[in-house]
């Protein structure tokens, strides 16, 4: 009898210590509500902190800088620019979607009913690890641009990565996803989409804040925001 007892108990004692370990392991996992948060607070110290994103110890690869922030009312009072002097993102509310338009490019705007193929040159960073996280503005993937096919389906754009056995680009091969962010879809449906056709024209480029409701899917899956510089061009 005495056996049984010490065995029970001690089975008991080895339960309990489980339950207690399984416990504390659920406090260590952060709720979604919380790594929302802590995703809001890193978007507003980027806003405010005069970021650089540095290429080596020594180069700047991207000035961020201090961001001022305007409405969307404000953005489509100024003809849907915003003011590269003032370093102005516009916020988009219902996505939380920051953008600058630093060229609104050659060409035209992708007009409904069409569709496009578009070379992208982009840099992507983790706001959350400071830290650029991929990048096709680099000599090795100079002849791999990412190619996006996007098509204006009455004036709601969507868009995949061109991928097959020649092209790949670096999001694809980063996060083995055809699909592309919605935050990247934003640009498209205010900058023109063409090709240079004299050296003084400017392509399409914008800066972005993307939360991670509208980002690649690592962000989506681990709550964190990017930013991105991308340029978008017309294929020949």
């Amino acid at each position: 009898m005495r056996y049984n007892f010490l065995h029970r108990l001690s089975i008991g004692v080895l339960l309990a210590g489980c339950f207690g370990g399984f416990l504390a392991s659920c406090d260590d996992v952060e709720s979604y509500a919380e790594l929302k948060e802590k995703e809001r607070k890193i978007i507003e110290s980027f806003l405010s902190r005069d970021v650089a994103i540095m290429e080596s110890i020594s180069d700047t690869l991207i000035h961020v800088g201090k961001i001022k922030v305007i409405t969307e009312d404000q953005f489509y009072r100024q003809d849907s620019v915003t003011d590269v002097s003032e370093n102005e993102y516009v916020l988009f509310k219902n996505t939380g979607v920051y953008m600058q338009i630093i060229s609104k490019g050659a060409g035209e705007k992708l007009q409904p009913g069409e569709t496009k193929q578009l070379i992208c040159r982009y840099t992507e960073f983790n706001m959350r690890g400071d830290s650029v996280q991929t990048t096709n503005v680099s000599a090795y993937w100079e002849p791999m641009p990412d190619l996006i096919e996007a098509t204006n389906t009455s004036g709601t754009i969507s868009g995949s990565f061109v991928v097959n056995d020649y092209v790949a680009g670096a999001m694809y091969t980063a996060y083995n996803d055809k699909s592309v962010p919605a935050g990247w879809l934003v640009p498209l449906s205010y900058v023109r989409i063409g090709r240079q056709i004299s050296a003084d024209q400017g392509i399409a480029k914008v800066r972005l804040i993307v939360p991670h409701s509208q980002g690649q899917k690592d962000a989506s899956a681990n709550v964190y925001p990017c930013f991105y510089e991308i340029s978008f061009q017309e294929t020949r």
